[in-house]
C-alpha cells in the first residue's frame, strides 16, 4: 500500500515539474513563435506581453496587439488534448476580455481586414464555447463620408454556447448585448440579440431588441428614406423575433418611433418643393398619430444565408406598414393631413390617389 502511495507521489511530482518547465519554456519563447507566426499569417505587426500556463491546461495570452487592427487585454482557452491526436482542433472555453477593434470601410467598399496568408489547407478549428467580456469595435465609414462617419459598439458582451440536449445537435446558445456610442462619445441606444443557431441546418430562434435608440445619429445611411425633413431626434424602440427553419428565414418586427423632433426651417427660407409627392419619404409627416407616434408592424422573408433588403424593398415594407397605422387614426386627422398634403404638392401622385381615392 505504502509503494503504491509513493508511485502516486511520484507521478504527481514529475507532473509538476513538467508543468514548471513547460511553464518557463512557454513564457520566454512562446511569445516571439507567436508574434511571428501571426505577423507572417496577417501581415501585422504584432505584439504580446506574456503566455502563461494554469494547472488545467488553460493557456492564456495577455497584451495582444494586432497593428492599429486590435488590441486585446487577454485571451484563455484550453485546448482539447486527446483531439489533438486525431488530427482536429477543439478548443474549450474560449474567454477574450475587453478587446478594442478598430473596423474600417474604405472607400472602394473593402474593409481593412487583414488577408490570411494560403499555406496549405488548415485544420478546421471547432469551438464548444465563446465568451467576450467588455469589448468595443469602432467603425469608421470612409465610403459614406470622406471623413469618415463613425459608430461605436461599446460594452459588447458575448455568449455562445453548444446546447446540451440533445447531445448530436450542432446548435448553439447565444446572447449579444451592446450599447451604442456616437464619434462624440454620447451613447444612443442598446441592443441585445439571443436565442439558438444551428448554422449548418439552417435552423434559428431568436429575438433582437433596440432600445431607445436615437435613430438620428444614422442620418446618412437613411437620408430622407422615412421624412423629407431632416430629423434632429427620434427615439426607436423595436422587438423583432428571427425564425428560420431549412434557410427560410422569417422575421417579424414591431417597431415603435417616437419624440420626433425636426430641424426647424427658418421662415426666410420656403420648404423645397417636389414636383411628384413621395409616399414613402413622407411616411412621419402622413403617419405618425397625434401624439407625434409612429408604429409599425411588418414581416420580411428572406434566405438565412443569403439575406437580401434592397433599398426598394424596405421603403416597400414600410409603406405597406404606414398604411396599417392609418387604422389608430381619426377618419378626421387622415382628412386633415391629406388636405394639406394635397395643398403642398400639386402634383399627388398616382399611389396617394388610390388610396384615399376610396
Amino acid at each position: 500500500m505504502k509503494t503504491k502511495f509513493k508511485v502516486i507521489i511520484w507521478i504527481f511530482a514529475v507532473l509538476l515539474v513538467i508543468f514548471i518547465a513547460a511553464n518557463i519554456l512557454i513564457g520566454v519563447y512562446a511569445p516571439r513563435i507567436v508574434e511571428q507566426q501571426i505577423q507572417q499569417n496577417l501581415n501585422l505587426k504584432t505584439s504580446l506581453r506574456k503566455i502563461s500556463l494554469s494547472p488545467l491546461f488553460t493557456i492564456t495570452l495577455d497584451g495582444l496587439e494586432l497593428g492599429n487592427l486590435a488590441s486585446i487585454k487577454k485571451i484563455s482557452f484550453s485546448p482539447n488534448l486527446i483531439a489533438l491526436l486525431f488530427g482536429k482542433v477543439v478548443i474549450h472555453g474560449l474567454n477574450i476580455v475587453e478587446p478594442v477593434i478598430n473596423l474600417e470601410l474604405l472607400e472602394d467598399g473593402k474593409l481593412n481586414l487583414p488577408v490570411l496568408a494560403q499555406q496549405g489547407n488548415p485544420p478546421a478549428v471547432y469551438l464548444t464555447s465563446l465568451r467576450v467580456e467588455n469589448g468595443k469595435i469602432i467603425f469608421t465609414d470612409r465610403k459614406i463620408s470622406a471623413v469618415g462617419f463613425q459608430v461605436i459598439v461599446n460594452k459588447l458582451n458575448v455568449k455562445v454556447s453548444k446546447v446540451t440536449l440533445p447531445i448530436t445537435s450542432l446548435a448553439a446558445d447565444f446572447k449579444i448585448s451592446a450599447e451604442l456610442v456616437n464619434s462624440g462619445g454620447k451613447a444612443f441606444g442598446n441592443i441585445t440579440f439571443g436565442g439558438w443557431l444551428d448554422y449548418l441546418a439552417k435552423d434559428m430562434d431568436a429575438k433582437l431588441e433596440l432600445k431607445d435608440l436615437d435613430v438620428a445619429n444614422f442620418a446618412p445611411y437613411y437620408g430622407n428614406l422615412i421624412s423629407n425633413k431632416k430629423i434632429n431626434s427620434a427615439m426607436l424602440n423595436s422587438n423583432s423575433t428571427f425564425k428560420s427553419n431549412n434557410n427560410d428565414l422569417e422575421i417579424l418586427t414591431d417597431l415603435n418611433l417616437s419624440r420626433i423632433v425636426y430641424e426647424k426651417t427658418p421662415e426666410s427660407e420656403p420648404a423645397q418643393e417636389q414636383p411628384v409627392f413621395d409616399l414613402v419619404n413622407s411616411t412621419l409627416d402622413l403617419f405618425t398619430d397625434a401624439s407625434g407616434r409612429l408604429a409599425l408592424q411588418f414581416k420580411i422573408n428572406t434566405l438565412m444565408d443569403k439575406p437580401a433588403l434592397s433599398r426598394e424593398k424596405i421603403m416597400n415594407i414600410i409603406l405597406k406598414a404606414a398604411m396599417k397605422n392609418l387604422s389608430h387614426q381619426s377618419p378626421q386627422q387622415i382628412a386633415d393631413k391629406v388636405s394639406q398634403v394635397i395643398e403642398k404638392y400639386k402634383d399627388i401622385g398616382k399611389e396617394l390617389k388610390n388610396i384615399f381615392g376610396k
